[in-house]
């Protein structure tokens, strides 16, 4: 399709293939002797409704520059009131990325999500006051072995028996045997 300086009119509906179709029409316009090489649209501006929409072009330095005003559209009727609204999710982005929001609307419930970047992490806080002793746990190998040690010398200081027993052993004989058993019991004791 060939240029259309004439188009859109006020009113008319605009699409983008209709302006590839202007664009191509252009395109065909410029000479191919070398003089232009390039083009480019430098701005798209909205104007109010009623007044007529305008297209310029102007060559600078070898390429083709456009301007465009177009009028928007009438006010469209009122859409449906939103009976609630509500957040749909809350994300954490990472620090420093900038915050996001979303809104959607389903036709009675405006949806809101969000991306909120967390802080960065803060310096170490002074330390905390001790807790209560934990439970007593497992005693190992080493500190057992610790702990007996040199306790063998605890019955050093029971002399032997030194008695030979008479065949039956008299009353004597087994008082020897229990006293000199108790003085043993005693010296094994742990304090």
């Amino acid at each position: 399709m060939s240029y259309d300086p004439n188009w859109p009119q006020n009113g008319e509906f605009v699409d983008g293939n209709r302006f590839r179709e202007q664009f191509a029409g252009l395109h065909d316009l410029i000479p191919s002797n070398g003089g232009v090489s390039g083009a480019q649209v430098d701005s798209v501006s909205t104007l109010d409704p009623g007044q007529p929409a305008s297209a310029s072009a102007t060559v600078v330095d070898q390429t083709l520059h456009f301007t465009f005003a177009i009028p928007r559209g009438d006010t469209g009727a009122q859409g449906p009131a939103f009976a609630s609204a509500q957040v749909d999710g809350v994300t954490s982005l990472n620090p420093g990325d900038a915050a996001q929001a979303s809104l959607t609307f389903d036709g009675s419930v405006l949806r809101f999500s969000f991306g909120i970047p967390r802080g960065f992490d803060g310096s170490p806080g002074a330390n905390g006051i001790d807790g209560q002793p934990g439970v007593p746990g497992e005693v190992s190998q080493s500190t057992l072995n610790g702990a007996i040690a040199g306790t063998s010398a605890n019955s050093n200081g029971v002399a032997t028996l030194n008695l030979s027993v008479s065949d039956p052993p008299t009353q004597m004989e087994l008082q020897a045997v229990s006293n000199k058993l108790d003085e043993l019991i005693l010296a094994l004791r742990r304090l």
